[in-house]
């Protein structure tokens, strides 16, 4: 396929749903109801228009020059913190997005893949390196993040996870009082609203705003993946509950096929009823405003409407802009490494370790052929599928093809209770599936002629396991580029610095492939796909060698960049908020989001930042007099 084919088959998928809807209404469906499904598919879309544009008419569009608390950043995060914070009427909250509304489409979770492709999405590139990325364009991987409200809680693959209760007690462990597990699962539960029927009710929330449920519908190589890794000796069972280690159908934020985005669960209940919450989209906050003599925060600069504005913040500006965003912010605003900061012309307020400690998850996805039906994005043309997601079930609700998810801890794999370093999650389709799935990982063309193009060429069957290690050891930096607030941070992913990280990567690919020898992955004929990256050409093909050759080229990020702003007590020198998530040396500055976690946890940080957000609420709340 050329690559001119290859981007009119990408202009044309975006339209297989609406080509879908189109064959329904012309009667092309066997559905008597399709007007009618159709119909209320758009109603719902209208719907979440109209609240969006509420945001306008509460605020009156013009920002005031003065509010309570102004919350930087509209993701995961500080939608839930403006959320609690303005439970105070006597409080007023702004809450700033650089990007604009959600919307109905965006919430569709089988389109998941395409989102990275379009203005909802910052488009961060790592710099270039010899050592990893080195399947992707230019030796850079693409790292997405959300730019929109609900943030990249609307650009995830929904997959929920809380981690291990161990990743909390270290937090604590490391100098944070107030993080252990049994500090935190009151807040994970605060904020769940779970269906999972085989949850475990000691641990799980059922009333909350984020809405946590199994997918209604599983494809034969989801089931086979889930009794394979129980034949290699794993429990089914509540990942997020008492025990971690197991293998489970996934647990996501979704609720009746739709994507449950912090926006979503936090703002749209509030729509109309709350007047001291303004909401501003499109407004990139440039500064953050600091007394250099006192050291007190004390307002925001702001580009929107077309100009720069100043605002001030009474009480507090709290910064949840996200792991590159929010170092990013902090060190144009005097807060960050001395040196750095002067290297790039600007005075230092706080000489803090402002954007190091980055960590992320990787995952070197390993392709396997089946005489199973996998998920290809052609198939979703099939008109009655939009029939199916009206009942709230069909392959619609998937988000973005991953269906199963298991943890092993393989340093001791007979410790049922272990601390997991691996996860292999399932994708029931393959790389060539849907051609924004490369281009969102930003694959070379030759690599993916190489290994991927046969499948798409001969339309086989294919799927895709993502070992995750969970615990990396690398760790990676943030800098400034210039004092150019609309210019790209630098990001130096640095992975595989330490060699524990391509030791682990390398050998969950392997536990990947040895869930083929199991019944119930050869009950669907499930294979690996043996096709060579030629730049390893060089190690003789499935030796060690060749596998770390493998995890080097393709080093898909799984989007959970953390530890940018680091919790920890003034004494840990890499440390930038306190355990109350002040800045170091900086009064009425908070940091409330995935930056601020000293070590990654184990699993996907979308959740744990859920937590951090409601614990954030009442930690200021405390601190106001508003709650003991």
């Amino acid at each position: 396929m050329t690559s001119v084919q290859q981007l009119k088959r990408l202009l044309l998928q975006g339209l297989l749903i609406l080509l879908a809807i189109s064959r329904s209404v012309v009667g092309q469906s066997y559905h008597e109801n399709a007007f009618l499904d159709v119909l209320d598919v758009l109603q719902r879309g209208q719907h979440q228009v109209d609240l969006e544009a509420m945001d306008d008419r509460i605020g009156d569009v013009r920002l005031q020059g003065k509010y309570d608390f102004i919350v930087v950043g509209a993701g995961t995060a500080g939608c839930a913190l403006a959320a609690r914070l303005s439970e105070n009427p006597k409080w007023k909250v702004l809450l700033l997005e650089a990007g604009g509304p959600e919307n109905y489409v965006m919430d569709l979770p089988i389109a998941a893949h395409l989102l990275q492709l379009g203005d909802m999405n910052w488009k961060y590139r790592t710099e270039p390196s010899k050592s990893y990325c080195l399947a992707m364009n230019n030796n850079r991987c693409n790292w997405p993040r959300g730019k929109v409200m609900g943030g990249s809680s609307v650009l995830n693959y929904m997959m929920y996870t809380r981690g291990n209760r161990r990743d909390y007690d270290r937090w604590e462990a490391l100098g944070n009082p107030g993080w252990s597990f049994k500090d935190v699962l009151p807040y994970f539960k605060k904020y769940e609203g779970s269906s999972v029927p085989d949850a475990e009710e000691d641990y799980v929330g059922r009333n909350g705003p984020v809405k946590v449920s199994y997918v209604n519908w599983r494809s034969k190589i989801s089931e086979a993946f889930v009794e394979a890794a129980q034949q290699d000796g794993l429990r089914y069972r509540d990942y997020n509950g008492r025990i971690q280690n197991g293998v489970a159908f996934l647990h996501t934020t979704t609720r009746n096929s739709t994507r449950w985005s912090s926006n979503r669960a936090y703002l749209y209940p509030l729509k109309g009823k709350r007047h001291n919450l303004h909401i501003k989209k499109n407004a990139l906050v440039t500064k953050v405003l600091i007394d250099p003599q006192t050291k007190t925060a004390y307002g925001i600069m702001v580009q929107a409407d077309g100009r720069m504005q100043k605002i001030l913040a009474r009480k507090e500006v709290i910064v949840s802009a996200g792991a590159i965003n929010t170092p990013q912010l902090l060190m144009l605003s005097g807060v960050g490494p001395a040196k750095h900061l002067r290297e790039v012309g600007i005075k230092p307020i706080a000489d803090l370790a402002v954007g190091f400690n980055l960590q992320d998850h990787t995952a070197p996805a390993v392709t396997f052929t089946t005489n199973a039906t996998s998920l290809k994005f052609e198939d979703f043309a099939d008109p009655t599928l939009i029939n199916r997601f009206n009942r709230m079930e069909g392959p619609y609700g998937s988000p973005g093809g991953c269906e199963a998810i298991a943890f092993w801890d393989l340093d001791h794999e007979r410790d049922e209770d272990g601390w997991p370093d691996i996860e292999l999650f399932l994708v029931g389709g393959s790389m060539s599936s849907n051609p924004a799935i490369s281009r969102a990982f930003g694959l070379k063309k030759s690599i993916y002629d190489s290994l991927f193009a046969e499948i798409e060429d001969k339309s086989l069957n294919a799927f895709m396991i993502f070992p995750m290690i969970l615990r990396p050891k690398s760790r990676g930096r943030i800098m400034l580029k210039s004092t150019d607030p609309f210019k790209y941070p630098l990001i130096h992913a640095n992975y595989f610095a330490h060699p524990y990280d391509v030791d682990i990567s390398v050998r969950g690919l392997l536990k990947a492939i040895s869930l083929m020898n199991q019944r119930g992955m050869q009950a669907i004929n499930a294979k690996l796909w043996e096709r060579k990256i030629p730049t390893c050409k060089q190690h003789p093909y499935k030796s060690w060698a060749y596998w770390a050759c493998y995890v080097r080229h393709f080093t898909f990020t799984i989007y959970h960049y953390s530890g940018t702003a680091k919790m920890g007590p003034k004494s840990d020198r890499a440390a930038v908020v306190d355990h109350r998530l002040r800045v170091h040396g900086i009064k009425n500055l908070r940091v409330a989001d995935a930056s601020i976690m000293p070590e990654i946890m184990s699993g996907h940080p979308n959740g744990p930042v859920f937590m951090i957000a409601e614990k954030a609420a009442d930690m200021i709340k405390q601190d106001h007099g508003y709650i003991q």
